[in-house]
């Protein structure tokens, strides 16, 4: 017997198949927190969680379950889609979902080990707060444009829209699955926005008003784009974007960026190439440790065999008005 039922016809078009999900989701009140993957393999490894009992097991905890769990129509539009695998004899979804303020976001189901999963996690929390406590100014410019670098799931454009709701919104990431989950993610929030794929912000013209950030800080030895944040101890990416951001910056505009900087001897070299492209580009720089230890495991590897700690790190970077 059907533990629920669906209300919506059968899709065999991903994203349309993922509105259903996200529709039936909603009208059911469904909430799920993503934990760190640590948390989430440890609550997975307790004897009782081996297998789906409700729809937060099935599309938050990423546990299998037994196809009379959920209704018919809804499960055969997630299989016409290919959003569900085999597990042995039961089934598993190929994707989460987990609430983010007033929305559901769509993202890669645990664990998040393939090349092109799309992560979503406590950063994402942290993110969504960062940027919105920032944007309790929003810009003044007519037609401002928003660009969230790597958006993933989306998370950081939608929270930004819902505190800037006139600002034109561009999505950008190297993964065209991120893409794809991402604008089902706008959708759903109400949101309308542009996508691009590119690891760059050659496909956007013009200035920008606001460009967030929100990249992979740790050194990632399978090189995945989701987790890898290039030299710098994991810090390259970051100021990849922020080189690349900031001299495209319109009169006011600001540069968004949270992230992680490895500690090495007490100097932290993220900041200090932040300080001189901010002096450089004659802008200003507030920059904040927002935890002063992260992934400490990390330091165990060889290539954090110098580093004494992670933290966790926001930066603004604003050009004057």
């Amino acid at each position: 017997m059907a533990l629920l039922v669906a209300e919506r016809p059968v899709a065999a078009d991903m994203g349309e198949a993922l509105h259903v999900l996200v529709a039936f989701l909603k009208a059911r009140a469904y909430r799920f927190i993503t934990p760190t993957p640590a948390t989430h393999a440890r609550v997975l490894a307790r004897a009782d969680r081996q297998r789906a009992a409700d729809l937060r097991d099935v599309f938050g905890w990423s546990l299998p379950f037994a196809r009379d769990l959920l209704d018919a129509s809804l499960l055969e539009a997630l299989e016409a889609a290919g959003l569900i695998e085999a597990a042995g004899d039961l089934l598993r979804s190929k994707v989460r979902v987990s609430t983010l303020g007033p929305d559901l976001l769509v993202h890669s189901a645990y664990p998040t080990d393939d090349t092109h999963a799309v992560f979503f996690g406590p950063d994402s929390y942290r993110f969504a707060r960062f940027i919105a406590e920032e944007l309790r100014r929003c810009p003044e410019r007519e037609g401002a444009t928003l660009v969230d670098i790597g958006t993933g799931a989306g998370a950081g454009a939608i929270a930004a829209a819902h505190c800037c709701p006139k600002v034109d919104i561009v999505m950008t990431d190297i993964n065209p699955a991120a893409l794809r989950l991402a604008r089902v993610n706008a959708q759903a929030a109400g949101i309308a926005a542009r996508f691009v794929e590119g690891d760059d912000l050659s496909g956007i013209s013009g200035e920008l008003d606001l460009v967030l950030a929100n990249p992979p800080y740790i050194i990632d030895p399978a090189g995945r784009a989701y987790r890898d944040g290039g030299d710098l101890h994991g810090a390259g990416v970051a100021l990849a974007m922020a080189c690349e951001a900031v001299p495209r910056l319109a009169a006011g505009g600001r540069f968004l960026l949270y992230t992680g900087s490895a500690v090495v001897r007490g100097a932290d070299e993220l900041h200090d190439r932040l300080v001189q492209l901010a002096a450089a580009e004659g802008c200003r720089l507030r920059y904040e440790e927002i935890d002063p230890d992260v992934f400490g495991e990390e330091l165990e590897t060889a290539a954090y065999a110098d580093v004494e700690r992670i933290a966790l790190v926001t930066a603004v970077i604003e050009r004057a008005r």
